[in-house]
C-alpha cells in the first residue's frame, strides 16, 4: 500500500537519483527498507516520468536530430546513441531469455557502490595526473568506441544494482577520452531512450500479466511519485550539467564509498 508521505519520498529519491551517478535503483532499494515495498510496476512508472522530465533539457540536442539531421556530425552523433541504444537493448533481451533477474541484496548494492566509488576516484586521479603530463588529450567528440563501451556500459549497471548507469557510462567515457560534460551529455542522451524503452516493456509486461495475488495498482499514488520524480529529476540534471562544467566527479565518488561502506557496515552489524 502506498500512502501520499511514501510515494512522495521514493518520488524524490528517484528523482535525485535517476541521473546522477550513484544509482537510483541502489536507492531505492535501500529507502524501502524503512517504508512500505512497492510493485515492480511503480518504480518503472516513476522511472519513466524522471526520465521524460529532462528531456527539454536537451532541447538543443532534438532540434538537431529533427530538423538538422542532413548534417554529417548531427547524423554521426545520433547513429551513436542509437548504437549504444542497440547494444544495451539486445545485451539486455538476451540476459532475460536466459532467466537473469536483478538481484536485490542489499549486500550487493553496499559492494557495487563502495567499488564504484573508488572507481571514480582512482579515474579522476588519473586525469588528473594524465592533464599535468599533457598539454591536451581530450576527445572532441563521441568516437565509435566511446558508443560500444556505454552500450557494455549501459549492461553492467543493469546487472549489479547500485553501479549506476550513468555513472558506469560516464566513467568509461573519461577514460576515453572525453571531457566531463561531453561525457555527462552523452551518458544522459544514451540513457533516455534506453530507460524509456525498458520502462515501457516493463509496463506492458506488468499489465498484461499481472503477477497472480498481487494487490491492484494505486494510480493516484503513482501518479503523484511519478510528478514529483520528473519535478526533482528536472532541477537535479540541469544542476549536474552546470556542476560538471567546472568540477571533477570526486565528490560522488566520496559519496559512494561513505553510502555503500556505511550499508556493507551496518549488514555487517545487522542494523539493518
Amino acid at each position: 500500500m502506498t500512502d501520499p508521505l511514501t510515494a512522495l519520498i521514493l518520488g524524490v529519491v528517484e528523482g535525485i537519483t535517476e541521473f546522477l551517478p550513484v544509482s537510483s535503483t541502489g536507492h531505492l532499494l535501500i529507502a524501502q527498507q524503512w517504508l512500505p515495498r512497492q510493485s515492480d510496476l511503480f518504480n518503472v512508472v516513476i522511472q519513466a516520468g524522471a526520465v521524460l522530465a529532462v528531456i527539454p533539457l536537451f532541447h538543443h540536442r532534438f532540434h538537431q536530430f529533427i530538423f538538422n539531421w542532413r548534417d554529417k556530425a548531427v547524423r554521426d552523433y545520433f547513429l551513436k546513441i542509437v548504437a549504444a541504444f542497440v547494444i544495451t537493448g539486445a545485451g539486455g533481451y538476451w540476459m532475460e531469455k536466459h532467466g537473469f533477474k536483478l538481484p536485490e541484496k542489499l549486500s550487493s548494492v553496499g559492494l557495487a557502490l563502495l567499488i564504484g566509488g573508488v572507481i571514480f576516484l582512482v579515474v579522476e586521479y588519473w586525469l588528473g595526473r594524465r592533464g599535468k603530463d599533457k598539454e591536451s588529450g581530450e576527445l572532441t567528440g563521441v568516437t565509435w568506441t566511446v558508443a560500444i563501451a556505454c552500450g557494455v556500459g549501459q549492461l553492467i549497471a543493469a546487472r549489479y544494482p547500485g553501479a549506476s548507469r550513468s555513472g558506469t557510462t560516464i566513467v568509461f567515457c573519461l577514460l576515453l577520452g572525453l571531457s566531463r560534460p561531453l561525457a555527462t551529455e552523452y551518458s544522459f542522451l544514451v540513457s533516455i531512450p534506453t530507460m524509456l524503452a525498458a520502462s515501457g516493456y516493463s509496463i506492458f509486461k506488468t499489465l498484461h500479466h499481472p503477477e497472480a495475488g498481487a494487490p491492484p495498482e494505486n494510480w493516484q499514488m503513482v501518479g503523484l511519485a511519478s510528478v514529483i520524480a520528473a519535478v526533482v529529476s528536472f532541477i537535479a540534471v540541469k544542476w549536474l550539467l552546470r556542476y560538471v562544467q567546472t568540477h571533477t566527479f570526486v565528490a560522488f565518488g566520496w559519496y559512494r564509498i561513505v553510502v555503500g561502506g556505511g550499508l556493507l557496515a551496518a549488514l555487517a552489524l545487522r542494523l539493518m
